[in-house]
């Protein structure tokens, strides 16, 4: 599957912006029919959405869109999931990550992969309906994630700049008392 690039006269186009304000999903699983129907099912529901079968496909994608979510697959590419969603949420604190598998997990390893970072934890067959449900709580989340994110930047500029102009109460005691 191509990943499409966009070109530089979107800036001229006020429909363009917003469809690509839209919030961004990406699939990483190696079953092409997974790929298919939750792209096909979240397309309607106007996600964009990008569908990749490889963790170094995936990380190309996050180095070139601002993904809000991953849907991805427990096991891919015989790598360590638990460490690559640590590494995800280390470099996008923000990210939402939703987790299939067919597989029948373990206690200490379902702990392991929630604690990395994942928000919801399907298993296969999957229903799309509670996929949407979920991805919308999780994209809710990350908005409030985001927003608070911002506010302290604000909070900690304000207190800045406060100290900033704010001058000591004893040097004004004094040069009030040399007058």
């Amino acid at each position: 599957m191509g990943i499409a690039i966009f070109p530089m006269f979107i800036q001229d186009d006020p429909s363009l912006i917003k469809q690509m304000a839209r919030e961004t999903i990406l699939i990483l699983d190696k079953e092409a029919h997974t790929q298919w129907t939750l792209k096909a099912f979240l397309e309607t529901e106007k996600y964009i959405v990008l569908a990749v079968d490889t963790i170094e496909r995936a990380l190309q994608c996050f180095r070139e869109f601002e993904v809000s979510a991953l849907i991805t697959e427990y096991w891919i590419d015989h790598a360590n999931p638990v460490e690559i969603i640590r590494g995800l949420k280390r470099d996008f604190p923000e990210l939402y990550v939703m987790m299939l598998t067919q597989e029948n997990l373990e206690e200490i390893e379902y702990r392991r992969v929630m604690k990395a970072g994942v928000g919801d934890l399907f298993f296969k067959p999957l229903s799309t309906e509670k996929i949407l449900l979920h991805l919308k709580k999780g994209l809710r989340l990350r908005k409030i994630f985001i927003q608070k994110k911002r506010l302290e930047q604000k909070l900690n500029q304000f207190r800045a700049n406060r100290a900033d102009r704010q001058v000591p109460l004893a040097v004004v005691s004094i040069s009030n008392n040399e007058s």
